[in-house]
């Protein structure tokens, strides 16, 4: 276990963690979704009380890249919704039934980019047409680089994002508990993709 250690602390105090800061330092190029570090956290006002989260993950999708032209990039995104997951678990399977996401008729959520407008030399506004519920939505997300680089376990060039907006549920079909439990459903959204190889 020590040996496992010293070698974990030697890797990192030598690997070059993500480094850039802007888009224009970015690397061109086909992205894939990494699944294991992509997460949509949910909250949603419960009876005025308490923001109450929950999260997906297991996100699929590509990203094609041009950070010359940002707005010339594109975004399509999978979410299953099976993977919808709380701190309560009676509540997660409730939420995954007929009166809520209906997972079962309805297993996934998509997210396809239709414009992209830079705001900063990290952040942007990227507009796409969500389907959740079987409905789909012109929604808007508020869109910041968190850094771009060779990952150092993987070796693979990596971008990372953080994404946030608010959406209504309400607007998707998915009235159960209104007003008791919130309309806004405020997301944010961990991104990191891989660089095709």
């Amino acid at each position: 276990m020590k040996s496992a250690v010293v070698l974990a602390c030697a890797l990192f105090s030598t690997a070059a963690f993500a480094q850039s800061a802007n888009f224009e330092t970015m690397k061109a190029g086909t992205y894939r979704a990494d699944p294991a570090h992509t997460q949509v956290v949910f909250s949603v006002l419960h009876f005025g009380f308490t923001n109450f989260y929950g999260i997906f993950s297991g996100a699929s999708g590509t990203l094609q890249l041009n950070p010359a032209q940002l707005a010339d990039s594109k975004l399509d995104m999978s979410i299953p919704m099976e993977s919808l997951t709380t701190t309560v678990s009676v509540l997660t399977r409730e939420l995954k039934g007929e009166q809520w996401f209906d997972v079962t008729k309805f297993p996934t959520a998509t997210f396809v980019s239709r414009k992209i407008v830079v705001t900063g030399s990290a952040s942007a506004q990227i507009t796409g047409d969500l389907t959740l519920h079987g409905v789909t939505k012109s929604e808007v997300f508020a869109l910041h680089l968190v850094g771009a680089g060779v990952n150092p376990l993987s070796k693979v060039y990596t971008v990372g994002f953080e994404a946030s907006g608010t959406i209504r549920r309400g607007d998707f079909g998915v009235k159960i508990d209104l007003p008791a439990v919130g309309d806004d459903v405020m997301l944010r959204i961990a991104g990191a993709f891989e660089a095709r190889q």
